[in-house]
């Protein structure tokens, strides 16, 4: 499979899977719930993780983890967007990784 038919496999899945969501729950507004100090804190951790460990040894998990606590961690609306676009990339690109292993 390509890399393009892999990227669009991803898309349609969650899309299906927003739709499960709005089905679920409706498509409400909800309060972000971010800028906590603690949330801060653990993206300085995870991000001083990653950057300490070889890339051939930095996972998924310990890139995604990073990325969610920088998001969790941001009070402004523009840069707590552009936090959660590089949290979907990154989920994006994990499950871009396991279907190219399948």
């Amino acid at each position: 499979m390509s890399l393009i038919e892999r990227r669009e496999r991803v898309f349609s899945d969650i899309s299906d899977e927003r739709w499960h969501q709005i089905d679920k729950w409706g498509d409400p507004g909800h309060p972000d719930g971010t800028g906590s100090s603690i949330y801060e804190f653990m993206a300085g951790q995870y991000r001083g993780f990653c950057d300490r460990k070889p890339a051939d040894k930095v996972t998924w998990l310990d890139i995604l983890l990073e990325e969610v606590y920088e998001a969790l961690a941001e009070t402004g609306r523009a840069r707590l967007r552009g936090e959660l676009v590089q949290v979907g990339a990154v989920v994006t690109a994990w499950i871009e990784d396991i279907d190219r292993r399948a």
